[in-house]
């Protein structure tokens, strides 16, 4: 799929890939970006979180070249895939089927699968543990089954959240922001906000790792997401009272 100002339009992996090679670059100590170049579809990059007991990529893109494949195989392969929300589903049986992992996707955005596979695993809930202490967080937002991924090693030693855009980092990294639906510019009511904010309680984390490069909080993250919902919050209150 690429992004158009007349909407969405389609391709195919082989037309992808003639025109289009992949961009891999360390966002941090254990964790590779990978993107595509030129720009394709939102421009979105995955994140492969390397980890003791295994691999975690986080997120997905379309393209899978040859240097992605090698560069992944020398940093040990990936043991699973997990997906923040459908619009990044993109070729992740194919990556799956390549690499011999396993997909878990939040069951509430079940509908959007539109390719079965027998490595695909719904799980239900508010959270799913995976190994090393990677654990999956579903707070909707963005989608209903809308999820983060918390990394307690982080890429630093401390910990980080990788966000996608289900908290999107604004130019201002000291902030992030919610939406509904980014294309339309929808925002997300109160309600949504607070199940955020309740979801990620428990959890803490220094940096955000968000989905395009250089999206990142790189320091007092947690923070950062509290005086952003506040600010949010307080605008969208302002807006419905016609201030």
């Amino acid at each position: 799929m690429g992004g158009r100002w007349n909407g969405q339009q389609w391709t195919t992996l082989k037309e992808l890939a003639l025109h289009h090679r992949n961009r891999l670059e360390e966002e941090a100590a254990q964790l590779l970006g990978i993107g595509t170049e030129p720009e394709f579809a939102i421009a979105q990059r995955a994140l492969l979180v390397q980890s003791p007991a295994g691999n975690l990529l986080w997120d997905c893109i379309s393209s899978l070249d040859d240097k992605t494949i090698a560069q992944i195989k020398l940093r040990g392969g990936i043991r699973a895939i997990a997906i923040s929300h459908p619009h990044f589903y993109s070729s992740m049986v194919e990556w799956a089927e390549h690499f011999d992992a396993e997909i878990y996707l939040h069951a509430a955005d079940r509908q959007w699968v539109m390719r079965e596979s027998s490595r695909i695993h719904f799980w239900k809930g508010a959270t799913l543990p995976l190994w090393d202490g990677l654990t999956l967080i579903n707070c909707g937002g963005h989608f209903e089954g809308g999820t983060l991924l918390h990394w307690p090693a982080g890429g630093n030693g401390k910990a980080a959240l990788l966000t996608s855009d289900i908290l999107t980092v604004v130019q201002d990294r000291r902030y992030v922001s919610f939406m509904r639906s980014y294309p339309n510019l929808i925002p997300l009511g109160p309600a949504a906000i607070d199940c955020i904010l309740k979801a990620l309680e428990p959890f803490s984390f220094d940096r955000i790792y968000g989905g395009w490069w250089k999206a990142n909080v790189p320091a007092d993250a947690k923070a950062a997401v509290a005086r952003s919902a506040e600010r949010y919050l307080r605008a969208i209150n302002r807006s419905a009272r016609g201030d």
